[in-house]
């Protein structure tokens, strides 16, 4: 008669499955035979180029509002000592703003796939126990944790910004800056405890007979080389600039800016065929407020002066080529403006010598800088006007008709549109 096999029963069988569960915080846990410190440092290297890059251009991007110049154009209240690096921005190139935040957001786009991959080829380190093995470890974790929350944070606040979805609560102005200064603190710690171990990996490798720190100790069977997984990231940040780039500069990826809602559009025919950010229509300006009532009021010593468009027509004239350049990272190519001199508006008003501060206000009665403030240095620029016709033609009412400011080197919101008045004196 056949020997009977006695079948395990539950509770038999249930030890050694309780053994082959595995944590995140079993090294066991992470299997990717791709992992490596070498791989790592490599990503590391690139991130400590481009996040240096994306918080220089990102200060001189809150610079260029000239945010201490009134409260009107500073979206980060009581910043205190994180102003310090503030100065007068200047008015050339006439290109340097577009130049300055087309690098920041296209820079930070690029960035994402090989943020990710970082982020991935470390997790691991995140779930190590226990948190703390020393003082000195405690203050790299820390660090860690300033730098991941703070990074997550600045990516997927900007990216939501460039998509125009404001899911964030409170102003985006004042949670990217502050959540910009946090990451720093994270950054800068990060970087004095790891970039001399990441150069030492790349140059020599791993010493012999020291074991890889971020290598998995029971890899699965490679599928891909850890320089195919180098290349998959390169290829996916390859993707999103050819995709993104164009809304930022001219020629033929304009049209294949598919991922940013200001790129990738046809504007039309005609003189005033060039993007805009808010439409006469999204702003509630009606033909009433701009027709034949409508008049520029312009305040100073001389006292209140009013002007019709037909009036400001009759002064004399002056043209400038320049683009219009946006926070969220758009631009325009060079457009070809005419009117009104700021500086002899200013000479009008009493200033005929050296024209100052001039603080304008808008038809728009409600959203982000209706009302805006610029320095002397830009309205003595004699390529600032108070622009009444774009490339030969009027302006038209999504680009500002009757009167709009356009203003070299600045952000877009600084060449307000719709203008109703212009105070000039010092702010």
């Amino acid at each position: 008669m056949p020997e009977r096999r006695r079948i395990p029963s539950l509770p038999d069988r249930l030890p050694d499955r309780l053994t082959a569960l595995r944590t995140p915080a079993d090294p066991g846990f992470w299997r990717s035979p791709v992992r490596g410190a070498r791989f790592t440092a490599v990503l590391g290297l690139v991130l400590l180029a481009g996040l240096t890059l994306l918080f220089v251009t990102g200060l001189l991007s809150y610079a260029a509002y000239n945010p201490d110049l009134d409260p009107v154009n500073d979206k980060t209240p009581d910043k205190g000592w994180l102003g310090f690096y503030l100065f007068a921005w200047p008015t050339g190139p006439h290109w340097l703003y577009r130049l300055t935040q087309g690098l920041h957001v296209t820079v930070g786009i690029v960035l994402v796939p090989v943020l990710l991959a970082k982020l991935w080829s470390v997790i691991p380190r995140l779930f190590a126990l226990p948190p703390a093995r020393s003082v000195g470890h405690a203050l790299e974790r820390i660090s860690l944790l300033l730098l991941v929350g703070g990074a997550l944070f600045e990516f997927l606040t900007g990216l939501l910004n460039i998509q125009l979805d404001y899911l964030f609560p409170g102003s985006f102005y004042t949670l990217h800056f502050y959540g910009a200064w946090v990451f720093l603190a994270g950054f800068v710690a990060h970087v004095a405890l790891k970039l001399p171990q990441a150069v030492r990996v790349l140059r020599s490798g791993i010493p012999r007979g020291e074991p890889d720190p971020l290598a998995a100790p029971d890899p699965l069977p490679a599928t891909l080389s850890r320089r195919g997984a180098l290349a998959m990231v390169g290829a996916g940040s390859l993707l999103l600039l050819v995709t993104s780039v164009g809304r930022s500069f001219d020629g033929p990826l304009r049209r294949i800016a598919l991922l940013t809602p200001r790129g990738g559009t046809e504007q039309g025919p005609g003189p005033n065929a060039f993007q805009v950010n808010k439409t006469a229509a999204a702003v509630r300006i009606a033909p009433a407020d701009t027709g034949e009532r409508w008049r520029l009021t312009v305040r100073g010593p001389a006292g209140e002066l009013r002007f019709s468009r037909a009036e400001l027509l009759a002064m004399e004239q002056h043209s400038a080529a320049l683009p219009i350049a946006c926070v969220e990272g758009w631009s325009t190519s060079d457009q070809v403006w005419r009117g009104v001199r700021l500086s002899d508006l200013a000479a009008l008003a009493g200033y005929p010598d050296s024209p100052p501060d001039v603080f304008v206000e808008s038809l728009q009665r409600s959203g982000s800088f209706r009302k805006a403030a610029l320095r002397d240095n830009q309205v003595r620029d004699g390529r600032s006007l108070l622009a009444l016709e774009v490339n030969g033609a009027p302006l038209s009412p999504d680009h500002g008709y009757p009167a709009r400011i356009i203003v070299p080197a600045a952000p877009g919101v600084l060449n307000t549109k719709w203008v109703e008045t212009l105070t000039f004196g010092e702010l």
